[in-house]
């Protein structure tokens, strides 16, 4: 039998569960009933405490903090630690903020099982670029402002340059879409600037931070002014940057035609 080929070791199994961006009401029906029926969760850091009400009192529960800019559990214990719960029969729960396929690391995890012969299921989750832009109230595509979406990440793993964030810039103006960019808050002026080489200063852009929380907070801005917004207002991680004329849908856009706001 190939390496490559699921098959189940034990009674054990692994599911991959998206967490959501936070807020509890937006985590789905599978996702809650996934998460009460594991022996074992594995937790991201950006899980709340209110989803994970949702474990058994009877669960062990593993924290393997991920967040970017922080001090984090190596992904490839964590994935020694989930083969070898799954081996033991456990029924196991990968929890992750989000959306597993979406920056989440879930494709690497699912490799990494699939070659130990483990079959994992995968749980969606709402990712926070969708959930902080609908918010404010406004869609990520739109029929006379987006033809399109683009998901990007602003933080590269070591000995990567990273997106072109010019050929994207580029890209985005020609074929009128909408970035929505994770993870790019330490690296905005290098992403602003390479984005100004096709996009005009004038494009709109949301900054949003702990999207769907009680705490959010976000700003509305030029993409001129990315840079400095994000330093006056203190917005850091966990942000969403969206970056496109969807923007102008949000409603305290149009009440002050363009000039930003802080909330």
């Amino acid at each position: 039998m190939s390496a490559h080929t699921p098959t189940t070791l034990s009674h054990g199994s692994c599911t991959l569960v998206g967490a959501g961006p936070g807020d509890p009401d937006l985590l789905t029906i599978k996702a809650a009933k996934a998460i009460a029926a594991a022996s074992v969760l594995f937790v991201d850091d950006l899980v709340s405490d209110a989803i994970m009400a949702h474990a058994s009192a009877e669960a062990r529960v593993v924290y393997v903090g991920k967040r970017g800019g922080c001090k984090s559990t190596p992904q490839a214990f964590i994935e020694k630690l989930m083969i070898a719960a799954v081996k033991e029969g456990e029924r196991v729960v990968r929890l992750k903020g989000g959306d597993p396929f979406i920056f989440g690391r879930g494709g690497e995890e699912v490799e990494h099982l699939r070659e130990a012969g483990i079959a994992v299921e995968v749980i969606n989750g709402i990712t926070s670029g969708l959930a902080g832009l609908t918010s404010l109230g406004a869609p990520l595509t739109h029929r006379d402002r987006a033809h399109g979406v683009l998901f990007m990440t602003g933080h590269a793993k070591p000995g990567d340059s990273g997106p072109d964030w010019r050929q994207i810039a580029a890209t985005a103006h020609a074929a009128k879409l909408t970035l929505v960019i994770y993870m790019g808050v330490s690296s905005v002026e290098h992403i602003s600037d390479e984005l100004l080489t096709s996009l005009p200063g004038s494009t709109p852009v949301a900054i949003i931070q702990h999207a769907s929380l009680p705490h959010q907070r976000h700003a509305l801005t030029f993409l001129k002014d990315l840079p400095q917004c994000i330093a006056d207002e203190k917005l850091g991680s966990p942000s969403i940057i969206v970056v496109g004329d969807v923007v102008r849908g949000i409603a305290a856009w149009q009440v002050e035609h363009g000039q930003r706001l802080v909330a």
